[in-house]
């Protein structure tokens, strides 16, 4: 039997205003062309993907005139989305780098822990997020940095960190470069919502074009499941910054080692999707409106949550809702308030307190703010 106003603000991917998966229009044009091109097939991809693809990919996420790019030294591998993009670079890390210790915020993906662990790295934690203020804890993190091994591998979200969608500053960034410049760190960046986060593509690729310009050799972990929507086509790029041309070939070498034995070459389908639409001025232009316009949603519906909360009757501070960007809204809810909303109102999310603002629309808005009103009453949201 089906409950009644169930409401999944559970799952990381966008639903429409009407509570449903939606395709862009520019990828359903893609998805056109392709099915009309003479010269498109279904052969396997190379180990290392498909090269045109790669290099739209590697600009769009480092800019047309990034030095590097443009100089051959990056070395670039398509990858099954984001994970893959992690994993690979887990086990490459693993490999090759001096340091085994791979520093990652608290909180972070729940997946980034298993990830590297898998992929033999030691994983350790430092801090992000502030709790008794539910902002980011920029002291916690630069203290907890500082005090790390020098040379560590240190994982960095590129925009919209998830779960708390609380982000550094543009000066708070290049005080983190440096830091990690001082460290010697390995840094890591995970580029999971670029465009989609503030629904400009360049301004959240500001942090990791900051720590190029900044002389960093980074990795960069690349996925297009949610600006693209590209979610079950497994979708994205892992690139690797390296000092010379010469370097990067090896590295390009080491990467396919790696991916060969791993799952031998990516799906096609997804990234045929993603350059159909990077090599069109037309076609980026439309996919570049429609990201703006997914942003502009879940950006109104935080407000409108806010809203909500007060009309029901919360006292509670909820600005913190709309201070954070991406497509999570970091509560500040218990484990035990999540429970209460799953059991009682059919409400399902994670049990952090972390809801995805992408699942909230007109005809749900009111009924989820009621109980979460109802659930947080008279009792604290911050810790």
């Amino acid at each position: 039997r089906m409950a009644k106003n169930k409401v999944n603000v559970c799952v990381g991917a966008y639903r429409d205003e009407n509570g449903k998966p939606w395709v862009l229009p520019s990828v359903r044009k893609a998805e056109e062309l392709l099915l009309q091109s003479p010269t498109q097939n279904k052969e396997y991809a190379p180990i290392d993907g498909d090269a045109a693809f790669c290099k739209l990919a590697l600009e769009f996420a480092y800019g047309k005139d990034c030095s590097p790019l443009q100089e051959g030294r990056v070395a670039g591998v398509q990858t099954l989305s984001g994970t893959g993009a992690c994993r690979l670079a887990g086990d490459f890390l693993s490999n090759f780098c001096t340091s085994k210790q791979i520093l990652i915020p608290t909180p972070t993906w729940g997946n980034h822990i298993a990830i590297f662990k898998k992929a033999g790295l030691e994983v350790n934690r430092y801090r992000h997020y502030n709790y008794k203020t539910n902002g980011m804890d920029w002291d916690g993190l630069v203290e907890d940095l500082t005090a790390a091994p020098d040379k560590s591998i240190v994982l960095l979200h590129a925009c919209a960190h998830n779960p708390t969608g609380c982000d550094p500053t543009l000066e708070q960034w290049k005080e983190l470069s440096s830091l990690c410049k001082t460290k010697q760190f390995v840094v890591l960046f995970d580029s999971a919502y670029q465009g989609f986060a503030s629904g400009d593509a360049e301004r959240d690729a500001r942090a990791l074009r900051l720590f190029l310009e900044d002389g960093h050799l980074l990795l960069l972990a690349q996925s297009f499941a949610k600006n693209f929507g590209l979610y079950g086509e497994r979708c994205g790029t892992l690139s690797v910054v390296c000092a010379s041309a010469q370097q990067k070939e090896a590295v390009q070498s080491q990467l396919k080692l790696l991916i060969r034995p791993m799952y031998s070459s990516p799906p096609i389908h997804g990234s045929s999707i993603v350059k159909t639409v990077l090599q069109d001025d037309a076609l980026t232009t439309q996919y570049r409106n429609e990201c703006s316009g997914m942003a502009e949603r879940i950006g109104a519906m935080r407000a409108k949550l806010v809203d909500a909360l007060a009309k029901a009757g919360s006292t509670h501070d909820w600005s913190h809702v709309t201070t954070q960007i991406g497509m999570f809204a970091f509560t500040g809810m218990s484990a035990d308030m999540c429970d209460e909303l799953t059991a009682q109102y059919n409400i399902f999310l994670t049990r952090d307190g972390r809801i995805s603002v992408a699942g909230l629309n007109d005809g749900n808005l009111q009924y989820v703010a009621n109980a979460i009103h109802a659930v947080t009453d008279g009792k604290s949201i911050t810790k």
